[in-house]
């Protein structure tokens, strides 16, 4: 007999933690090779864990909600091999720094249950919910009393994606009355000195003001308690990381994309009925951004200490926005690879399957630059955070018709035009600003250029 050692994989290069969803397999059961023995949840995406042998399951070494360090030891498992193997693979020379945004899978209801830890439904509301679970109550005005009285098919109890939706279809509105907003879950509190319920997850998992900070803490008053979801939690300590570690400078440029708008305007219709899919300004601005980070590949670098990492892949993500208001950031693979079409029909496959919780763990690995488009709500610039390890950011504005001043061959004049501001953030400590200027003024000037007459 040989017991072969199961590790927590690494799913990427910036992922350096899982956290358990639920065990497949039990102690004392067979598996397969490549059997799914558990799911994990990182935090981009959800994913299953195949066994590495095939044999039984002798031991679980951590259970389910656990956060557990990339390369750690999860499982063992009992072959008939003759010597005890282990299949913990050295960790990557990838940057620690953890990413933006992640995204829920749900839990099938064919999984077996198994008794790990102890029930987790308190009297006090003191439940675990994916947040998925979550995302789906906030946008069907499920509030948290109501959540809280779903009883739940999962492990420990909890609530699936098919529970909350089971419930959302059996309701009756009120008075007749359909529900038609959706009310966000929180929860309220009424005396200040309401206990505060303990986290399974571990305190460094999130930032946390503290009152050596210098701020006061109180929560006196007309006040409501909103306790972060996982991605939330997440996302800001990502957002609070990046700024630690990287000097921001944003510079900013404008562009006529007048041309752009007319060309897309035109083609709209040809690019549905001929190719199957919808053309968009993303795609255009992709591909603007890729040809210049061939002129200044410094922005397609990352900083592993002392030196600097210049990537030769243009792997550009894609800030997109999900329905709950999360972001999660897909990545389009060299995409200085691919043609206008090829680009649109990309950029249409990942938002897609990002709003529909159907991104796989590749799907948001080893980007080198971020584009994102905030003018989607109307925001005219932004000073986006920078995507680490990525070393800049491009934000591009609403676009709005200006007057604005052309020349031309008979001299100055002035016309309604589409313009649109662009900023581009850059870590200072290897972008500097000229490189910084010059890139974001020459997306511009590639916009601005672009050719009304091309085909795709």
């Amino acid at each position: 007999m040989a017991i072969v050692d199961l590790v927590m994989p690494k799913l990427g290069e910036s992922i350096m933690e899982a956290t358990i969803l639920k065990w497949l397999k039990q102690p004392g059961e067979a598996v397969l090779m490549d059997e799914a023995l558990l799911e994990i949840a990182t935090d981009k995406v959800d994913s299953e864990v195949p066994s590495t042998a095939a044999g039984i399951l002798e031991e679980q070494l951590f259970p389910v909600n656990a956060v557990v360090p990339i390369g750690t030891v999860i499982a063992r498992i009992r072959t008939e091999a003759a010597e005890t193997i282990s299949t913990n693979l050295p960790p990557s020379n990838g940057s620690t720094h953890e990413p933006a945004i992640i995204e829920e899978t749900p839990i099938t209801e064919h999984m077996p249950v198994i008794d790990v830890v102890p029930h987790s439904i308190a009297e006090n509301g003191n439940r675990f919910y994916s947040p998925l679970v979550l995302n789906i109550a906030a946008s069907e005005g499920v509030s948290m009393s109501d959540l809280e009285k779903i009883p739940g098919t999962g492990n420990e109890g909890r609530v699936t994606k098919k529970d909350i939706l089971l419930f959302v279809q059996n309701r009756k509105p009120a008075n007749g009355q359909a529900v038609t907003e959706a009310k966000p879950i929180i929860e309220k509190t009424t005396q200040a000195t309401q206990p505060v319920t303990a986290n399974t997850e571990p305190a460094t998992s999130r930032p946390a003001v503290k009152e050596s900070d210098g701020i006061p803490l109180s929560n006196t008053g007309n006040v409501e308690i909103i306790e972060m979801d996982r991605m939330r939690r997440l996302i800001a300590d990502h957002m609070v990381r990046s700024k630690q570690t990287s000097p921001h400078v944003t510079s900013f440029s404008e562009a006529d994309v007048t041309n752009i708008v007319q060309w897309r305007e035109k083609m709209k219709d040809k690019f549905l009925k001929q190719d199957g899919t919808k053309i968009t300004f993303m795609p255009i601005f992709l591909e603007a951004v890729a040809r210049c980070i061939k002129k200044y590949p410094m922005v397609n670098s990352s900083v592993d200490g002392d030196k600097i990492l210049l990537k030769k892949d243009i792997n550009i993500g894609m800030a997109t926005a999900l329905p709950s208001g999360n972001l999660i950031v897909p990545v389009i693979k060299t995409a200085d690879q691919l043609n206008l079409l090829g680009l649109a029909k990309q950029v249409n496959y990942l938002a897609d399957a990002a709003r529909q919780n159907k991104l796989k763990p590749e799907d948001t690995q080893n980007g080198t630059f971020t584009l994102t488009n905030v003018g989607t709500f109307g925001s005219l610039m932004g000073t986006p955070i920078i995507n680490q390890p990525q070393v800049a950011i491009l934000a591009v504005g609403a676009i709005k018709k200006r007057p604005v001043v052309i020349e031309t061959e008979q001299g100055d004049s002035i016309a309604i035009r589409h313009m649109m501001y662009l900023s581009l953030s850059y870590d200072h400590r290897v972008v500097d600003g000229s490189i910084g200027a010059s890139f974001v003024t020459a997306v511009a000037n590639e916009l601005e250029n672009f050719d009304p007459n091309r085909e795709y």
